[in-house]
């Protein structure tokens, strides 16, 4: 048999073109091997977990009382917030002419307004979206409107109220969050801290106050200049009335306009001092005698000991408050018939609230970040409570924002401590000035066209209707 002639087994080279080939081929099918056990995994490694639900509410805003020359400045804070939380917040609605627009079902669309418009509002006095004096009363006493303003709320799905207003305006908050609680709609209530009488308690200060505080300072300051020119020939008493009920501390900050002995006011008058006729008249006399003229600040609710006011007029406002009749003229009217001098009186009245042209910086910052805050309360899920300010130092002035219950809040009043008061009773203490300066101090100017401060104005507009029964107020 003839055998085969093969060819001697011979090495063959790694880089043989014939092994690189069968390389490549290997790995080319474990890399399809291991990309596709890669693929058959990558969701269980990629794929984001699921995030808990969100329910998306619209929000309510209004404001409430006597407004004040920031009250603005919060709004602005309220509306810039809920715009960065949209993924809790749609709709921000305000009530036109505070809670009556929920009453009434006469909500106005805030996303109508332009940001510019927003920004203004930092800088712009008044109650932008209309405010009122309407005091909800208790759930006996009139459930209704408790009711309806649920309703109402139900009806354009807001689940969150903001409520910018003083003492009232907080037991309204926390009694619309305890209707919601008991209509099974629950609504988270806010109250956004605003009043120029300071007299909220839990809070260094009220926004809308330092520049109050600001205004009757310099006021002061620059009339007792003008009657100071006068007083040999003319003028020797001023009488410059402030708001205050019974709270003075917009009357002390008049006395922040002098600081050595015998600089004006020479007389403070609060409401926390029972007013003695005799004692105040020697008062008078001694500050003409010694300084040829006498300045005098006094807060609209100074009262004798038995609690009636100088100038009670035997009325009431919305709130039931006693309607006070004027207490400048009285006083000066006093002096007048007990020694004679010739004077001048005047009431700050609606000028010291609306005056945001010399706006405390301070007032400003804080009257935003309350309105900033209370969103940020609302979204965390945090309920019925009032943003407070939370003083760390007094020189350098140092703040930060905290909260409390709206029921610690609620129809409660802070009056100026005795210790603020000099012991005859027409004067601040030092304690009282470290209070107060740190309140009023910078200044935030608005801009100016012609003169003139330049404010906003909103387009207010309104949202459709929804219910077919209307409210009566």
């Amino acid at each position: 048999m003839r055998r085969s002639r093969r060819a001697p087994n011979r090495p063959v080279h790694a880089t043989h073109p014939a092994v690189i080939a069968g390389l490549i081929r290997q790995i080319a099918r474990q890399g399809f091997f291991i990309n596709r056990c890669l693929t058959a995994h990558e969701p269980m490694k990629t794929s984001p977990m699921k995030k808990k639900a969100v329910r998306k509410m619209n929000a309510f805003y209004a404001q409430s009382g006597g407004v004040t020359a920031v009250i603005n400045a919060s709004a602005c804070g309220v509306i810039e917030a809920a715009a960065r939380h949209s993924r809790h917040i749609g709709k921000l609605y305000a009530g036109r002419d505070g809670i009556i627009g929920a009453l009434t079902e006469d909500l106005i669309d805030v996303s109508k307004e332009s940001r510019a418009t927003i920004r203004g509002l930092r800088y712009t006095p008044g109650g932008a979206f209309g405010s009122a004096r309407f005091k909800l009363k208790g759930f006996d006493k009139n459930r209704a409107e408790y009711e309806r303003l649920i309703e109402v709320f139900r009806a354009h799905n807001i689940g969150y109220f903001f409520y910018n207003g003083g003492n009232d305006s907080m037991d309204t908050a926390l009694k619309v969050a305890q209707m919601g609680e008991q209509m099974g709609y629950p609504i988270t209530c806010i109250g956004v801290p605003k009043t120029v009488d300071n007299d909220l308690p839990h809070t260094d200060c009220c926004p809308g106050f330092g520049s109050v505080a600001k205004y009757i300072a310099v006021s002061t300051r620059e009339a007792a200049l003008d009657v100071a020119s006068m007083a040999r020939t003319s003028t020797k008493v001023f009488v410059l009335e402030v708001m205050g009920r019974h709270a003075g501390w917009i009357a002390a900050a008049g006395g922040l306009a002098g600081r050595k002995a015998g600089e004006p006011p020479h007389v403070i008058l609060f409401p926390e001092i029972a007013f003695d006729q005799q004692k105040f008249l020697d008062k008078v006399k001694e500050s003409v005698t010694a300084n040829g003229y006498c300045v005098i600040v006094v807060s609209e609710g100074a009262a004798y000991a038995d609690g009636k006011f100088l100038a009670e007029a035997g009325t009431k406002d919305a709130f039931g408050h006693t309607q006070l009749g004027g207490v400048g003229p009285v006083v000066a009217n006093m002096i007048r018939e007990a020694h004679g001098y010739k004077y001048h009186w005047a009431v700050a009245d609606y000028l010291q609230r609306a005056g945001r042209h010399i706006a405390s910086k301070v007032d400003v910052e804080q009257a935003y970040a309350v309105g900033k805050a209370a969103v940020e309360l609302a979204v965390k899920g945090v309920n019925a409570v009032m943003p407070t300010i939370v003083r760390k130092s007094s020189r350098p002035y140092r703040w930060t924002i905290g909260h409390v219950p709206l029921d610690q809040v609620a129809n409660q009043e802070k009056k100026v401590p005795r210790e603020f008061i000099t012991p005859d009773g027409f004067g601040i203490t030092e304690a009282c000035r470290r209070y107060l300066e740190p309140l009023i101090a910078g200044e935030d100017y608005p801009p100016y066209r012609n003169g003139l401060p330049d404010y906003v104005k909103i387009k207010g507009a309104p949202v459709k209707r929804k219910l077919k029964t209307e409210f009566r107020i």
